[in-house]
């Protein structure tokens, strides 16, 4: 609000607690390939969405080196500490696939 040239005191709350989390990027990084789990992320009480950013074939370089992010998961709840159980439990139903620059240039068999 107050950016807006508005007072503090204008501002509402939507909610007792949100969250998101900026998925990161697992071990070193490498080459995007897919991810599997999104529907089941989803399904966790409190998560109001996933969405992944990450495009097939993207070098992903985890900070401080890097700059992006897989993604984004997005939940609402009762309190700071259910939004964040949430946010946990959604990311562990994710599992990424990444190859190394390597495993692109090996030809498949």
């Amino acid at each position: 609000m107050h950016a807006l040239g508005g007072h503090v005191w204008m501002a509402q709350v939507d909610g007792p607690a949100s969250g998101v989390m900026m998925i990161p990027i697992p071990g070193r990084g490498g080459i995007y390939r897919g991810v599997e789990g999104i529907g089941r992320a989803r399904a966790v009480a409190d998560i109001e969405d996933v969405v992944i950013t990450a495009a097939e074939g993207q070098l992903l370089i985890p900070p401080p080196e890097g700059s992006t992010y897989l993604g984004f998961i997005f939940a609402r709840g009762e309190s700071a500490e259910a939004v964040e159980r949430a946010l946990r439990r959604s990311h562990a139903e994710l599992e990424f696939h990444l190859a190394t620059a390597l495993e692109t240039l090996r030809p498949s068999i």
